[in-house]
């Protein structure tokens, strides 16, 4: 019953950029989407923290994740690599708008400042086709000042070629106006706009969802080699519903989130065992 009155009212608060798409663009695991109202709200902001900055390439590749899901359409995988590292990997050159497949795909907009750039690197193309992106559907832009680069998120959310914008800032407290003005961008074109930052924050924020990201241990395959990445995903404020906590892994054959299962430990049962008479 809760479902279905905050999927009705998700509806009735459509943002005028979704007039003739849904609402909603669910991740496929309904555990998650429950508690989101159906999805993660399209047409709207929302932030994306690392528990601390060490956790910072899981909190990229929930980034990520989200930004290529299959409900958009705007993004092909070209093949499985590993988890991504945070390195430079292509020049601009590489970005054509007809390279590779899926042409006719709306871009993903990478925008970082340039400290950011220069402590963590730019993403790695391999890491990018993991979590279902293309290099070719991803544009990069390295901003010197914070209010550059909330200036361009804005600009890039306005534009019918772009699905999905994701804003990398380091340390400090964003500015509520700029925050408040890419709610409207991305409520006006209908493009998923995300804040990914190095650490959790308590400031300001018309964010429709918040969430703080940890790594979490994979399952480990035979070998000894690395299982499907696993985060620690933290779902701290929910304009839509109440907050949650989940163990996530990445599947890279389905390129989709899953709820990963935690397997207890249990004693093997004794073999052989003789009957003892009760007495």
């Amino acid at each position: 019953m809760l479902d279905e009155l905050r999927q009705h009212l998700a509806r009735l608060q459509k943002p005028a950029g979704l007039a003739d798409g849904p609402a909603v663009l669910p991740l496929g695991v309904p555990a998650v989407d429950g508690v989101l109202g159906g999805g993660l709200a399209r047409g709207a902001l929302h932030e994306i923290a690392a528990l601390s900055e060490a956790h910072l390439p899981a909190a990229t590749g929930f980034a990520l994740g989200l930004a290529a899901l299959p409900g958009e359409g705007q993004i092909e995988s070209t093949g499985n690599a590993p988890s991504p590292t945070r390195r430079r990997f292509a020049s601009a050159g590489d970005f054509s708008p007809h390279a590779g497949r899926g042409e006719g795909r709306r871009f993903v907009l990478w925008i970082s400042e340039e400290m950011a750039l220069n402590e963590s690197g730019a993403p790695h193309g391999a890491g990018l086709d993991a979590f279902g992106l293309s290099p070719q559907r991803l544009l990069t832009v390295a901003v010197a000042h914070r209010q550059d680069l909330m200036w361009t998120m804005e600009e890039a959310l306005r534009c019918r070629a772009v699905g999905a914008v994701i804003g990398e800032v380091r340390h400090g407290a964003l500015d509520p106006v700029a925050v408040r003005r890419l709610s409207l961008a991305a409520g006006d074109s209908g493009a998923l706009a995300f804040l990914l930052r190095t650490q959790p924050s308590h400031d300001a924020s018309t964010a429709a969802t918040r969430w703080t990201v940890g790594s979490a241990p994979s399952a480990t395959q035979q070998r000894h080699e690395l299982g499907a990445p696993r985060f620690a995903v933290h779902l701290t404020r929910n304009r839509r519903g109440p907050a949650a906590s989940w163990i996530l892994e990445w599947r890279p054959t389905d390129e989709r989130f899953i709820l990963a299962a935690h397997a207890e430990p249990v004693a093997a049962p004794l073999r052989h065992r003789s009957h003892q008479k009760v007495a």
